[in-house]
């Protein structure tokens, strides 16, 4: 008789896909399982099966001397829909397998005993079973060691792709810090073109400095992140707020808002690239007072853009406020706007300088 598809087969075949497994070449580790299975239940024929979609397959096996079967000849295929140990000590007794070709003959399979190997949000994706072509029994020790046997099975495949998963995020980071490295190396010759023309260094490690902080912040929101390629607006303005106001003058009252959205470490790193800008030049060109000086950084969304306005309540020594495009720091930062299509406009307030970033939200 031919089993009935898992109620969950849909979810069941994605978990045992997530594996990686199916279809790999033999490997030891399971090989020595399904020995030591073998020799413990005293059965000539022991497998780790895998139960796809149409097929069992064997990621190692004893006494078959094949790799896979028709899902329709398959015993395994009962045990995952019923409980996690199965025997059945007579196949031509036993109405599942009965009428199976390989239990038919009188020296087909004739002995079944399986425990599941069920992933960690409980769903069967296999067994390890062992076989005999005559019928049996098994003890409750026997039994027991099966239990402890599949166990270990399923820390091997939990184990490979646990480091699967953290080889690729290892590339992740590795494809990332490259890209901020590139984009850092893009503004070292900025910075350095700059400090030709100007004989002003010390002005062009500053902004240096502001450029690596930026980086440096996405970075570290990255790694408190839930997700690997994206990061929350209010938890990460937060955190880059707190560090400016470790950086700035006491007496600088830094405030942030912004919605708890999701956005990518380029948007990000631009957002912090104009806050750290617009912090420097509060302090270069502002005038501040002994208290009472605040910064505000406000970040809002709406018809698909992110706004981000940075005011401040510090008049400006001068009696004209810096364009934009003055200094090597505003350069970089409306280049980064420029990079999404955005728009960077600064102006004076009755009490001091307002910025404010448009950035299309993609990136």
């Amino acid at each position: 008789m031919k089993a009935q598809h898992h109620p969950q087969q849909a979810e069941r075949l994605a978990i045992l896909r997530s594996f990686d497994i199916l279809d790999t070449p033999r490997e030891s580790d399971f090989d020595d399982i399904v020995k030591l299975a073998s020799g413990i239940c005293g059965t000539p024929i022991a497998v780790v099966n895998l139960i796809d979609a149409d097929r069992q397959w064997f990621k190692a096996e004893v006494g078959l001397g094949t790799r896979e079967t028709p899902l329709e000849t398959s015993i395994c295929s009962h045990v995952i829909l019923e409980q996690d140990f199965m025997m059945i000590e007579d196949t031509h007794l036993d109405r599942r397998t009965s009428d199976n070709e390989l239990c038919m003959p009188q020296d087909g399979l004739r002995f079944y005993a399986g425990v599941l190997l069920k992933a960690d949000n409980d769903l069967p994706i296999g067994t390890l079973c062992v076989l005999d072509n005559k019928p049996g029994t098994l003890s409750e020790d026997q039994r027991d060691a099966l239990r402890v046997l599949g166990r270990l099975v399923m820390r091997e495949l939990e184990l490979r792709r646990s480091l699967r998963a953290q080889n690729v995020l290892r590339d992740e980071m590795d494809h990332r810090i490259k890209n901020s490295l590139s984009a850092v190396s893009a503004a070292i010759r900025l910075f350095k073109a700059e400090a030709r023309k100007t004989g002003d260094a010390d002005a062009a490690f500053d902004a240096l400095q502001r450029q690596l902080d930026a980086v440096s912040a996405v970075h570290r929101a990255l790694y408190m992140s839930s997700d690997e390629n994206a990061l929350s607006l209010d938890d990460y303005i937060e955190s880059l707020a707190s560090h400016l106001g470790d950086s700035l003058p006491p007496g600088i009252v830094i405030t942030a808002h912004a919605p708890p959205k999701s956005v990518s470490p380029k948007i990000a790193n631009t957002i912090g690239l104009i806050a750290n800008e617009f912090a420097a030049n509060t302090v270069k060109h502002g005038k501040l007072e002994d208290s009472g000086s605040t910064l505000d950084f406000n970040i809002q969304l709406a018809d698909g853009d992110l706004t981000l306005k940075c005011t401040n309540n510090v008049p400006q020594k001068a009696v004209e406020p810096k364009p934009v495009s003055g200094g090597i720091g505003a350069r970089l930062m409306a280049a980064s706007v420029a990079q999404f299509g955005g728009k960077l406009v600064q102006s004076e307030t009755e009490t001091g300088v307002q910025l404010i970033a448009t950035l299309p939200m993609r990136g």
